[in-house]
């Protein structure tokens, strides 16, 4: 299996999309008001496309194996958040007429993994700790930042796989009313 990690681009928001969505199925569906799969795939898809928000494709990486996209991650410097999300309320704002106030799941001083999904078929395999070694050799490794994640409580399987890959419990954070554990990872911790 022929496996690359690389940036995304706009022409594969389509691909990403679903990926993503695993990774955040309720959030999304508390984005638009509704729980209609197709919709909360169609929104991300157009942010994923456009440049300058959360979800963007400039702020996504991907594993690439035969041609076709397994994995996906959205990594973004926390100081940016402000600005990366105005552009996804007002969508939200535009398309499903919903004003929404959301925790900070981030801050300035990390990077900041929004979420990461990996395709079904393909889950089982390692992609999730390939991408997340990774992002740790990028952000951490590479550019000496600090890597951080919420993981829901509610998902021990996802916590085992971040402790295992090094990061440290640091505290807790609520994001869409839901409860979330804040992780981190840094050459300090």
């Amino acid at each position: 299996m022929n496996m690359v990690i690389r940036k995304a681009i706009s022409a594969e928001s389509d691909s990403i999309a679903p990926l993503i969505f695993l990774a955040m199925e309720d959030i999304v569906y508390y984005f638009i008001g509704e729980r209609v799969r197709d919709n909360a795939i169609q929104l991300l898809s157009s942010l994923i496309r456009e440049t300058n928000n959360q979800y963007s494709f400039e702020n996504c990486w991907v594993i690439e194996t035969d041609n076709q996209i397994v994995a996906a991650a959205i990594v973004y410097n926390g100081a940016d958040l402000a600005a990366l999300r105005a552009p996804v309320l007002a969508k939200i704002k535009q398309v499903y007429n919903r004003n929404l106030n959301l925790e900070n799941e981030t801050e300035p001083g990390e990077y900041y993994i929004d979420c990461i999904g990996v395709d079904p078929a393909h889950q089982g395999k390692g992609l999730g700790s390939k991408i997340i070694a990774f992002l740790v050799q990028e952000f951490v490794g590479e550019q000496n930042e600090i890597l951080g994640l919420l993981v829901d409580k509610n998902n021990p399987g996802a916590k085992r796989l971040y402790l295992k890959s090094g990061f440290a419990i640091v505290g807790e954070k609520k994001l869409a009313g839901k409860e979330m554990e804040h992780l981190q990872i840094s050459k300090q911790l």
